[in-house]
């Protein structure tokens, strides 16, 4: 959310009330809705979307990571277009793209449509997101403001959270392409509210945009997740496998040199002089590559290893959606009282031990113990967000303030579309040897590698099973390590309250611009 550092009109002083605040508010809610929603929503739907487009399992994880992966990208390119154009237009631009791709995705017909469109929806995605925080900033007052971004932190969990929930009662009733068309009226309802009440923000002007660094950042983004999905076919250890991992360093390696020296880069370096900078980052990467990835493997088991419905699937996963509501505000609490280093490493620490509770999950395993690791979690998750975000904004230099929270949503795409990639690979490998020793035809291994239960193959299922159960520890054990990161490499900084650091970040930058 690069554009949160974005000047006021000349003249005017920081965090001064201008237009329609609360109604301003509920406008860019709805776009924020709607991409909350559709990181998850896809979870619970891809069976559906297997069955009836023939995709096989790399197909199911491109769906993720397309738009996972576009929206991290064009993410602080994108927030460095609204500070250039306005941020109105661009947010209700992005919008109104996010409906039409929606609509494409139901209709095209095809599994290679779909994925064109999945990526089209996340560059809608990233247009619209950074302009949302923006807004709230350049609308509200400093006394309020903190209100505002906890509304829409709250806004944002609960729609992630409910992706699943949602879908599953949409895939059952009407189909998987309702989970894409529900967008519609929401997108239509947010660009006529947007239009209506939403007040235009100055545009920056002079600077130019770094071509060359999004360039960069995005070939070496796409090619660690590309090396990632594409090695379960190709193998770990091949050449092509090496190489594009190899090409992947070498584009990052370039990104920081360009950066290093392009007067307006796209991501300064000087942002990760602060240790709490760069550990904060980890500690997204870490939360999202968990929630994301383990969630895809969960909704399968649910689906296709237990035989659950859509709609029961989704509500399984009920008591991580639901208490993933309070933890997070839970979690802003706990901050602001024994600082966000300390949080940061139990939130990770919940995680990974309610990750470690979910490798005891079998066929023949009760519900509760399912469900309690799911509460667990939950309030790790939440209790990771607001501190991982204290450590990023509180150790930032307040000219670079933005562009640490763009690096911050950054980092949560990231994380996603990696674990998702990674923790599917993990259980791919396990499932395709198994089916390759049954009698089933060639063309049967990669459905298979789905979790798809095969009448009279009870191995296929039980590989599926052991290759989660080996994602769940490596998503545990990366919890632990960035946890244990945290409590070493960070000193407790000034107590301060997360909303706090937000205001006054954000007023120091307008003054100093």
């Amino acid at each position: 959310m690069a554009s949160v550092s974005a000047p006021l009109e000349t003249g005017t002083p920081p965090f001064r009330a201008k237009g329609k605040p609360a109604l301003t508010l509920i406008a860019v809610c709805f776009g924020l809705f709607m991409v909350g929603l559709d990181s998850t929503v896809v979870h619970i739907a891809n069976p559906a979307i297997q069955a009836d487009l023939h995709a096989t399992f790399g197909d199911l994880q491109w769906v993720i990571n397309a738009y996972l992966l576009a929206l991290a990208v064009c993410l602080i390119p994108a927030g460095k277009l609204g500070d250039r154009f306005g941020r109105k237009k661009v947010y209700i631009l992005g919008v109104i793209l996010f409906g039409i791709t929606s609509v494409a995705i139901g209709l095209i017909g095809s599994i290679e449509g779909v994925l064109v469109f999945r990526a089209l929806q996340g560059v809608s995605a990233a247009l619209l997101m950074p302009q949302t925080i923006a807004l709230l900033r350049s609308t509200f007052s400093r006394e309020k403001f903190g209100m505002a971004v906890g509304i829409w932190g709250g806004v944002s969990s609960v729609s992630i959270a409910g992706g699943p929930l949602v879908s599953g009662m949409l895939v059952q009733s009407a189909g998987w392409q309702w989970v894409f068309y529900i967008n519609v009226p929401i997108a239509i309802a947010g660009v006529v509210m947007a239009a209506l009440v939403v007040r235009e923000t100055a545009m920056e002007k002079g600077g130019r945009i770094d071509l060359l660094g999004i360039v960069l950042l995005a070939g070496a983004l796409f090619a660690v997740v590309f090396a990632v999905v594409q090695a379960q076919g190709w193998g770990w250890g091949s050449a092509p496998t090496i190489g594009v991992f190899v090409a992947a360093v070498v584009l990052f390696a370039l990104f920081v040199i360009v950066e290093s020296r392009v007067a307006s880069p796209l991501l300064p370096l000087a942002l990760f002089r602060s240790a709490g900078v760069s550990v904060g980052g980890l500690v997204f990467v870490a939360n999202f590559f968990s929630i994301l990835g383990v969630t895809f493997l969960l909704t399968l088991f649910l689906m296709n290893s237990l035989g659950n419905s859509t709609a029961t699937a989704g509500l399984m996963m009920l008591p991580m959606s639901f208490f993933a509501i309070p933890s997070a505000p839970i979690g802003a609490l706990l901050t602001a009282k024994i600082g966000p280093r300390r949080v940061a490493a139990m939130g990770l620490g919940l995680m990974a031990a309610g990750l470690a509770l979910l490798t005891l999950v079998g066929v023949d395993t009760p519900y509760w113990m399912m469900a309690v690791p799911f509460v667990i979690i939950a309030f790790g998750s939440g209790f990771a967000i607001p501190s991982g975000a204290d450590l990023i904004v509180g150790g930032a230099p307040v000219h670079l303030a933005g562009v640490a929270s763009g690096f911050q949503t950054t980092c949560i795409q990231v994380g996603g579309a990696i674990g998702t990639a990674i923790l599917s690979a993990i259980v791919a490998g396990q499932v395709i040897p198994a089916v390759a020793k049954t009698s089933l035809p060639a063309d049967a291994i990669e459905g298979a590698s789905a979790g798809v239960v095969f009448e009279g193959f009870p191995g296929v299922n039980g590989a599926f099973i052991d290759g989660m159960h080996i994602g769940l520890w490596v998503a545990a054990a990366f919890c632990s390590v960035i946890a244990a990161l945290v409590i070493g490499a960070i000193r407790e900084p000034k107590h301060h309250n997360i909303g706090t650091v937000l205001e006054e970040s954000a007023e120091a930058l307008a003054g100093h611009r």
